[in-house]
């Protein structure tokens, strides 16, 4: 009998796969790539055409001999890795690391773990794609030009651990200009004007101000309100005319990475890592009661909103079954408005249909739940029809002065059955809904009121992913990877889902402002972006996107080196004395986060534990409560004075009023 080897990325997608094949064949698993530059050094040759010098990963020696000696035993060996960029590359550095013949390579992909999929794959194997290799190895390349050159610079001119990135200091830009916006943003006042209306009775509905004399005035200074007001005395006011019309509110779109990573950051709190990372476990399969091992969704890394006959016929037949024949969508949407994207693979959907969320909650985490719930009802909207509504439009005149008046009320809630958008507002005035021309109302009051211009928001996770998209910054791949490594390296902090800009990462960002324009520069970015794209199609050959590019870097760095004077950025220093010698302690960042240390070092070198105060004192003690986190990571709330005091709460327990005690310092000592 034939032997046949499957080599996957993970242990858990290896599980998934082994079901669907038979005893002649042996599924297992890469853990990832087997070969990658070094990290000790640069590892391109910038003297002979950038020539990248890879080596196999430390760690993976072992594993790599165990996979030699299982393509050794096999017939054929098929390599199915992610179908995208960095799987093809993945798979080429298996085949290269095994010693594959290039006519024996049997590349295979997949955008569902399911069945049919995998075995239809293995049907049609493939080579390797060079145009997505190659467009994976100019990323890693141009990111590792910039990240080996750059960041020296910042340990000398700052402090070492820093790090500069292609993406990441444009991110990182955008952050940093958007609070600039807010710092130097000005209020401006306006005044709106409201009318109180009755149409006969007790009921009251409310009329916006609109225009005067012809002249459209939504918004008015205080002058112009009071001289408004004052001509409205003694007026009466009648309803001019009456306009009523169906409102069609279109189905979402499937999920896309983006998009998935905005709405789960929404409605779950989810920061973008943890998004992937469940997903990534959705994709690669669950242990599912009566299933066994199941991959409940489709391949998560896509820019696409494309769906598979398939899957629509089969949401076709449950949305005919559960809701009715009218609630069926038979429009086609893309979506896609002409952008370019990469279509490798479909939006993010369920791949069983006969798998809903409640009959697999038992086999999932909270967690796993709540975001394939979020998944499943969000495919399912996009594939069911529009929502409609009766729209009731009122103009409301007294004398010159006309208000409006508007109401809605649903006729057919077609997706709404299964998805509200989290900003929809419905309109409940259904008195305005049944006014009639020429009919006489009754002014209650007129209300004027107040309000300034606000700043633009501060960025969180899910806008700071939407703008990167819109702007053409990074892939799909690259969003939560972005956003992790500028919170870890602390050039940007969260606190309630905004994301703020650090004193380092001021620092860091002047400092890359200055010297490498280009490199933050969005629209270069941008540019780079579709360059890799143009690769990818096998448009434009990797190393001359290479060598257009790093002359002008290698130009800045020398530039920066000889011109860039050094920054000292303090340590915040806390409210903790150092038990050993007396000094205040200061807030230094490590691996698992901030704690204290001495600013002796290193003639002290005291580190002591850094908590963040709630401004609560402990029930059982009086001292402070601070907050903790299980082994698990999960947050909760004790005593400082622990294990002496064993309170502890899960929720967050209110600060004390201003005056009440200590102030809420956020530094203390365990």
């Amino acid at each position: 009998m034939a032997h046949y080897l499957v080599i996957v990325e993970s242990p858990a997608k290896a599980k998934t796969i082994n079901k669907f094949l038979g005893s002649n064949y042996k599924v297992t698993a890469s853990n990832g790539h087997v070969r990658d530059l070094p990290k000790s050094h640069l590892g391109i040759d910038v003297d002979h055409d950038f020539e990248p010098k890879y080596i196999t990963i430390r760690g993976k020696g072992d594993l790599l001999s165990a996979l030699k000696k299982e393509a050794k035993k096999a017939d054929k060996i098929f390599l199915a890795t992610d179908p995208d960029r960095e799987g093809e590359a993945i798979s080429w550095h298996l085949a290269i690391a095994l010693g594959l013949p290039e006519k024996d390579v049997c590349r295979i992909t997949f955008n569902e773990i399911t069945k049919n999929a995998v075995k239809n794959s293995i049907k049609h194997p493939r080579g390797i794609d060079m145009d997505l290799v190659d467009a994976q190895q100019a990323r890693r390349i141009l990111d590792r030009l910039v990240g080996y050159t750059i960041s020296p610079i910042l340990w000398k001119k700052v402090k070492r651990g820093l790090s500069a990135g292609r993406v990441q200091s444009a991110a990182l830009k955008i952050i940093c200009d958007r609070e600039r916006e807010i710092d130097e943003f000005i209020p401006e006042e306006y005044w709106t004007l409201e009318a109180v209306l009755s149409a006969g009775g007790k009921k009251t509905f409310t009329a916006k101000f609109s225009s005067v004399d012809g002249a459209k005035a939504d918004t008015l200074a205080a002058e112009e309100i009071k001289k408004i007001m004052a001509d409205l005395e003694g007026c009466s006011y009648t309803v001019e005319s009456v306009k009523r019309s169906v409102h069609i509110r279109k189905s979402p779109l499937p999920f896309t990475t983006s998009t998935l990573q905005q709405e789960a950051s929404k409605r779950l709190n989810f920061s973008t890592q943890k998004t992937m990372k469940i997903a990534q476990q959705l994709y690669e399969g669950v242990d599912v009661k009566g299933e066994g091992t199941v991959g409940l969704i489709t391949y998560l890394r896509t820019d696409s909103t494309r769906i598979s006959d398939e899957a629509q016929a089969a949401s076709r037949e449950y949305i005919m079954e559960k809701f009715g024949d009218r609630y069926v969508s038979d429009e086609k949407k893309t979506g896609d408005g002409g952008r370019k994207i990469q279509d490798a693979h479909e939006a993010i959907r369920p791949t069983y249909m006969t798998l809903p969320p409640q009959k697999v909650r038992d086999s999932l985490g909270r967690d796993q739940y709540r975001l394939y719930q979020l998944i499943w009802t969000r495919f399912l909207a996009s594939r069911m029809a529009p929502a409609e509504y009766e729209v009731t439009q009122a103009r409301i005149r007294a004398d010159g002065h006309v208000f409006t008046a508007a109401a809605s009320k649903p006729v057919f809630e077609g997706f709404l059955a299964v998805y509200k958008p989290e900003e929809q507002k419905e309109s409940a005035d259904f008195i305005a809904a049944e006014l009639k021309e020429g009919q006489e109302l009754k002014l209650v009051e007129l209300q004027d009121t107040q309000h300034f211009t606000q700043a633009p928001p501060y960025y969180t996770e899910a806008s700071l992913v939407k703008t990167l998209e819109e702007l053409g910054i990074g892939r799909p791949s690259t969003y939560s990877p972005t956003i992790s490594t500028i919170l870890a390296r602390h050039y940007i902090t969260k606190e309630n889902k905004n994301l703020y800009v650090t004193e380092l990462g001021e620092v860091v960002n002047g400092i890359m402002e200055k010297s490498f324009a280009s490199i933050v520069n969005t629209e270069f970015t941008a540019t780079m972006e579709s360059l890799l794209d143009e690769i990818a199609e096998g448009k434009v050959e990797y190393r001359e996107v290479i060598r257009n590019f790093y002359p002008d870097l290698r130009d800045s760095v020398d530039k920066a080196e000889k011109e860039l004077a050094h920054v000292k950025v303090e340590d915040e220093v806390s409210d903790v004395p150092c038990d050993k010698c007396g000094r205040m302690m200061v807030i230094k960042y490590g691996p698992h986060g901030k704690f204290l240390a001495c600013p002796g070092f290193p003639e002290c070198r005291n580190t002591r534990t850094f908590f963040e105060k709630t401004g609560a004192k402990c029930p059982k003690c009086g001292k402070d409560i601070v907050v903790r986190k299980t082994r698990k990571g999960r947050r909760y709330y004790g005593c400082i004075d622990n294990p002496e005091c064993d309170y502890m709460s899960w929720k967050r327990p209110e600060a004390q009023a201003a005056g009440e005690g200590d102030s809420n310092s956020e530094y203390t000592a365990s």
